[in-house]
């Protein structure tokens, strides 16, 4: 995954709103976000290559979500799976912030990521390239993650801030086109504000957008997940080709933790 937006506990009715593209390459082997035929209760989508996955919830209300950290300079070869760190969680049963410690204990052997993990009651990030010694307890608000650190004013991450946050929870249960024409934007950064992660300028150009588009890697689909305090709560996720049409979606609503 490389770009999600978070609402926690910003809005009454919906104390938990995620909006998010994944980026990967197209040739990389995954499944569509449903239900585990193990687990039903766990709904996201899987990385048939390594047995992760990168966004998740489950119907007691427990989600999380992982992006890599991009910088070519301090890559460990045969390193584990970074999805492993999310599907963990899910189908653990410790509480998100003595989760998040453990993760933090053992990040070291991971190349880099961000990760964020939560239930109904709390939400926590921790990241391996972030410096700080313990994890971060996610106030209430509004976030941003990509491919850097929490909150990181990429361009990228700005445009997509910007479009979300003008959005009006209270249409969510009706329609939600608006949120995922904010995810398709394909707007690529001017030179001057692209950051400098190691990669090739055309590399960087490619990936300043919140929505990329390219033969051999690009966004793989967009996925919401809003926990409704009373109502139904939904996972919905849009997949996408390498030319950036839309090949299926899914729609997964549950009845949701009891807040």
């Amino acid at each position: 995954m490389c770009i999600a937006y978070l609402a926690i506990s910003a809005h009454p009715r919906w104390p938990l709103f995620i909006a998010a593209n994944r980026d990967e390459f197209h040739a990389r082997p995954c499944l569509a976000a449903a239900p585990w035929p193990d687990r039903p209760d766990i709904i996201s989508g899987i990385d048939t290559l390594a047995g992760g996955t990168w966004l998740g919830v489950t119907k007691q209300g427990r989600y999380a979500l992982i992006t890599n950290y991009r910088d070519l300079s301090t890559v460990i070869p045969d390193a584990p799976s970074r999805g492993a760190l999310v599907s963990n969680y899910l189908a653990g049963a410790q509480a998100p912030q003595e989760y998040a410690g453990h993760v933090q204990a053992q990040g070291h052997a991971y190349n880099g990521f961000n990760l964020i993990v939560g239930d109904h009651r709390q939400a926590w990030y921790v990241g391996n390239r972030s410096g700080q010694d313990s994890p971060t307890q996610l106030a209430p608000g509004r976030y941003v993650l990509s491919n850097h650190l929490l909150d990181t004013p990429w361009p990228k991450s700005q445009r997509l801030r910007r479009a979300l946050d003008t959005l009006s929870f209270d249409g969510l249960n009706q329609s939600l086109t608006p949120v995922f024409r904010a995810l398709r934007d394909t707007t690529v950064a001017e030179d001057q504000a692209l950051p400098a992660t190691g990669l090739a300028l055309e590399r960087e150009r490619l990936l300043s957008s919140p929505f990329i588009v390219s033969d051999t890697y690009g966004t793989r689909c967009s996925t919401v997940i809003a926990l409704q305090a009373e109502g139904p709560s939904l996972l919905s996720e849009t997949s996408y080709n390498a030319q950036g049409h839309q090949t299926e979606r899914h729609d997964w609503p549950f009845p949701g933790p009891a807040l």
